[in-house]
């Protein structure tokens, strides 16, 4: 018998006794009053979280519902497009150039497809998808710390999404979450089970997140941490299991990503795909410098932060909190590793642009639930009522919510599709386009095609009408980077080929952003081409100061303002 085995082991027939000093607790029995107060105050807690779990998520679904017919802004024009023309059969990059991944372009065209080519069927499909993520986020949390912080981690994320100050749009990073959230749940399961299947499909979501957007990057690698330091905690450490490990994890992370490129090769478009994805994109993160983007930095969190500063209150605790709390310290390693990572998916450019911040909800909402947790743990020394310390969580998780909806109420209380966007973009022409589309439609044929002078590409997904350039974007024209000039001619070639029926010329703020040392020559071709080969059948004006805008149709009209402004042209002939 090999030294350590037990007798029982080898014969369970045989009963041993057990050690005289347990004598003592045999008999001990807790009295039937304790126990049946405990079970009572347990199913309370459970009965509040579920009731609190379920009325918080329908408000906020329900806000989304409301929010459903919001006119586009341009990433979702970006994309709503460039599904559009892959229910067409054409392939990104040909007809619509731009530095985003393949992926979220097709995540539309399924989303087109089922629900319709409307901005609300798009935005009911990220109702779906972040209805989806909410749920993975409260199997994470539950995973971690129990029941009270899934519902908190749901909860929290579910009000912060649809938050005005962080754009909460039908943006790429929805997408990018929807997939790493679960590949890191099944991670998480593989580290338990050591399943393979769990690692395979954890792998496959996780490098799919990178297609949806390159920022997706800074989950695989957070998978990649997450199994490395998984393996360590097993002793004796076998570099020769991490290895084969580490081979799956990789392979089938970069997968999705292989099958993409070969697809597109086949299509004949990966060289524009790996030019704007890749060569182009890597200008373009390095236009910001180290001091501006600390700048963007500070600006972003002014922005994102006050409206759910109770929710952020408890993030901090939660990733202090393992300082002194058991449950959590056994945790404290993923919930600091979570937040290095989701940070750096928010870093890319320096930008920290307010949408970005999506990217970092999921770690906010799971630090916040593990605050719920150390609070809880904490004040049951000042409360003696058993039934008042199941109440705790409850009322913590309650307490955040609402100052969190109450910093936004006159926003989320909306439901005028044109003023929900001013509380988002100000006076961007997000309303206006949807006007000038429809009048492009109604006066054009299904094979005219039309060009947007400026970056409002949702006016082609509106109208349904192709653009006669491949550039449906007019930054990376103005941008101080080597390829601005010979971007410019080849948008002026393609209009002059092709000849578009209508010619929608933008002067707003944020549609060009030319920086001093852009390249002027397309405003120089635009003076004396536009003249010569159009007439003015429109003029939308936006006045800020007086917070209308203000159309003419059919007629020839001059802007009474340097900016603000969209001016409509149709071809002569």
């Amino acid at each position: 018998m090999a030294q350590g085995d037990g007798l029982q082991n080898h014969y369970p027939w045989v009963r041993i006794p057990p050690p005289p000093y347990l004598k003592q607790f045999q008999d001990v029995k807790v009295p039937a009053n304790v126990q049946k107060s405990s079970d009572s105050s347990d199913s309370l807690q459970k009965f509040l979280l579920a009731f609190l779990f379920i009325a918080l998520i329908s408000i906020t679904i329900i806000i989304r519902i409301r929010f459903l017919s919001t006119p586009l802004e341009r990433d979702e024009g970006e994309y709503a497009y460039a599904g559009q023309l892959m229910l067409q059969g054409i392939p990104p990059y040909s007809l619509a150039y731009n530095m985003k991944m393949p992926g979220i372009y097709a995540a539309y065209a399924v989303i087109l497809a089922v629900f319709g080519q409307t901005q609300s069927a798009i935005h009911f499909g990220v109702l779906i998808l972040n209805t989806a993520t909410i749920v993975f986020l409260f199997l994470l949390a539950k995973r971690l710390f129990g029941p009270a912080a899934g519902v908190a981690a749901a909860v929290f994320f579910a009000i912060t999404s649809i938050s005005s100050r962080i754009e909460a749009t039908a943006n790429a990073e929805n997408f990018v979450i929807f997939f790493a959230i679960p590949g890191i749940l099944l991670l998480m399961k593989f580290t338990d089970s050591r399943k393979i299947i769990n690692l395979i499909f954890g792998a496959l979501l996780l490098g799919i997140a990178f297609l949806m957007k390159q920022h997706g990057a800074a989950f695989i690698l957070f998978g990649f941490f997450y199994l490395l330091y998984k393996h360590f905690q097993n002793k004796p450490v076998s570099w020769k299991k991490f290895s084969f490990v580490f081979l799956i994890y990789s392979f089938f992370t970069v997968l999705p990503f292989l099958i993409t490129c070969l697809i597109l090769w086949y299509c004949g478009v990966f060289e524009k795909f790996w030019f704007w994805t890749f060569e182009y994109a890597r200008h373009y993160v390095g236009l910001t410098s180290i001091k501006q983007g600390f700048a963007n930095f500070q600006t972003s969190l002014k922005m994102v932060v006050p409206f759910a500063f109770s929710i952020w209150l408890f993030a901090f605790a939660g990733l202090l909190s393992g300082i002194w709390n058991r449950q959590i310290s056994k945790h404290s390693l993923f919930i600091i590793a979570f937040l290095f990572f989701s940070f750096l998916s928010v870093t890319p450019g320096l930008y920290f642009r307010p949408h970005y911040y999506v990217l970092f909800l999921p770690w906010l909402s799971v630090s916040a639930a593990a605050g719920i947790i150390a609070f809880q743990d904490l004040l049951p020394k000042f409360v003696k009522s058993d039934n008042k310390k199941k109440l705790i969580p409850v009322l913590l998780i309650l307490t955040a919510w609402l100052q969190c909806f109450y910093s936004q109420r006159h926003y989320l209380k909306q439901s005028d599709p044109e003023i929900i966007s001013r509380f988002n973009f100000g006076f961007l022409p997000f309303p206006e386009t949807l006007k000038i589309a429809k009048y492009i439609k109604e006066n054009s044929g299904k094979d005219d095609k039309i060009a947007v002078f400026g970056s409002e590409p949702q006016i082609y997904f509106y109208s349904q009408r192709r653009s006669a350039t491949s550039f449906i974007y007019t930054y990376p024209l103005m941008e101080k980077q080597p390829y601005a000039l010979e971007m410019q001619k080849e948008m002026i070639a393609q209009i002059e080929k092709n000849e578009p029926k209508f010619f929608v010329v933008i002067k707003t703020v944020d549609s060009w952003t030319p920086v001093p040392g852009s390249e002027r020559y397309i405003f120089e071709w635009a003076d004396n081409y536009i003249p010569a080969n159009y007439q003015q059948v429109g003029l939308v004006e936006i006045f800020k100061d007086q917070q209308r805008t203000v159309y003419r149709w059919d007629s020839i009209a001059q802007p009474v303002q340097s900016e603000n402004w969209l001016m409509i042209f149709e071809r002569k002939n």
